[in-house]
């Protein structure tokens, strides 16, 4: 008996010792941010870090008047109707303005700095008239747009306020498969709202952006958490959260943000330069092993000296991989001595740099390697800085076309250059009274339009306005406006 009061004392000593540690531990997790290897992670201190820095962003679309194209009653042509109330008899479709709703949307977005710029998706105030920020204690500002970018699906904002709390960004480069992470946003206009998960995936490509990285995540994110907060357990941000992925539309365990090594570069050059630099490395491919699999699937044999990387299918002409010797078929394996695997991990590198930025890109050749220093180039095949240009650079005034101008030239959309001062219309030869209703194929139905075409262009390899429109006796007329050097 008292040899077994010894073990039961001796076992009650090491209960004792296990509970003083789990409150040591308790305290530790509560005083620090730093998470404790295999314990369970203390949240709280990233959500209080993180709730005052995420808002509420509020979008609305006024109702405009549109004219648009309706499919003509067929019934009413047939039996003569349309000569009657004077349509023609043509068939066809037929003009219309119709009124738009309003409409209004809700997201979310970071205050990055106090003095009022929040980062949040391009999709959450893309074609918005107005955007209201409303803070977590409730204060509500009016926004503006500083810069979109549509590749990566971020935008920049500004709101005119002082000390305005923020969330400190972290470097989502260091971030680990499962490690655990908290999604903060507004779901379903639920505001304050902090779910958690881990990291399932990095470098995660699903095909819905032209730029993209993204870190999976378990962590519950819905509708309205979109531009919303990203954060590691030391409350730092690493990453913006951009969507989800289901097939009911609700959450099903996938969400995606994209990680701050993409988004402090958008946001710094989109604050100094009003468009995103982007750097070209001049090829098209995949990743090596999915390569390896189709070839296969197809009973070819293909041996390219290594199985993880990024084959190369196409190398574009005057490019910085085709000056530095990469050729089609070869397999890149690393940049800057970071091992490359897959096409989404080799953008999100070259995302962070810029025209005339140098690399050090390792490849397969042969099955040999070969390691170069190369300087990348913009889409213009140049390091200059590509700078958006407005209308200014046209030289023109324009108005909006009438109904009567449609009705008598037999167009549906335009915008008609009621003045040439000098600049490049003048140069192009367009005077007063063309009607630009086409710009490199896209139609213009406002002057936003124009706009738009306009620093689309100007950001572009070619940098050319391919314009085709008619003038007022009926002729149609083609021009090609050159933007560069301007």
């Amino acid at each position: 008996m008292k040899k077994y009061k010894n073990y039961l004392f001796a076992a009650m000593c090491i209960l004792a010792v296990s509970f003083s540690a789990g409150a040591l531990m308790k305290v530790k997790a509560a005083s620090s941010p730093a998470a404790i290897a295999g314990q369970p992670v203390d949240l709280t201190y990233a959500a209080e870090k993180a709730l005052p820095a995420v808002v509420h962003i509020k979008y609305v679309q006024n109702s405009k008047v549109q004219t648009v194209d309706v499919q003509s009653d067929p019934f009413s042509d047939f039996f003569g109707f349309g000569d009657f109330f004077g349509r023609g008899g043509q068939g066809g479709t037929q003009k219309r303005q119709v009124q738009t709703p309003k409409k209004e949307a809700s997201g979310s977005g970071v205050i990055i700095s106090a003095d009022g710029y929040i980062v949040t998706n391009n999709h959450v105030v893309e074609g918005a008239d107005e955007l209201t920020v409303t803070l977590n204690d409730n204060r509500e500002f009016s926004a503006r747009i500083i810069g979109t970018d549509k590749t990566t699906d971020l935008a920049l904002i500004k709101v005119d306020g002082k000390n305005l709390p923020t969330l400190p960004i972290g470097d989502s480069d260091k971030l680990k498969v499962g490690e655990w992470v908290l999604a903060v946003g507004n779901p379903f206009n639920l505001n304050s709202t902090v779910t958690a998960g881990i990291v399932s995936a990095k470098a995660r490509s699903l095909g819905a952006n032209g730029v993209e990285s993204f870190i999976q995540t378990d962590a519950a994110i819905n509708a309205g958490n979109s531009g919303g907060a990203l954060v590691n357990t030391q409350g730092e941000l690493i990453g913006i959260n951009a969507m989800l992925y289901s097939q009911t539309g609700s959450y099903s365990g996938y969400g995606f943000a994209i990680p701050t090594t993409i988004m402090n570069k958008v946001v710094d050059d989109l604050k100094t330069y009003g468009t995103v630099q982007r750097a070209m490395l001049g090829i098209a491919g995949n990743n090596a092993h999915d390569y390896i699999d189709m070839q296969k699937a197809q009973d070819k044999e293909v041996d390219l000296g290594v199985n993880d990387g990024i084959y190369v299918a196409k190398v574009e002409e005057g490019g910085s991989a085709a000056e530095s010797g990469i050729q089609e078929g070869d397999v890149i394996t690393s940049i800057d001595g970071k091992k490359v695997t897959k096409m989404s991990e080799l953008q999100e590198i070259l995302y962070s740099k810029r025209p005339g930025d140098k690399i050090t890109i390792t490849w397969i050749h042969n099955k040999k390697s070969v390691t170069k220093t190369i300087t990348l180039k913009n889409a213009q095949g140049n390091t200059n800085v590509v700078k958006t240009r407005d209308m200014d650079i046209l030289g023109g005034q324009f108005r909006p076309i009438t109904e009567s101008q449609k009705q008598n030239l037999g167009i549906s959309n335009g915008v008609e250059v009621i003045k040439v001062n000098n600049g490049t219309l003048k140069e192009a030869g367009i005077s007063k009274g063309f009607i630009i209703c086409d710009v490199n194929d896209a139609k213009i139905n406002s002057i936003e339009d124009l706009q738009k075409a306009v620093e689309n262009a100007s950001s572009s390899k070619d940098e050319t306005l391919y314009i085709k429109g008619i003038w007022p006796t009926g002729k149609k007329g083609y021009f090609a406006v050159d933007l560069t050097n301007k």
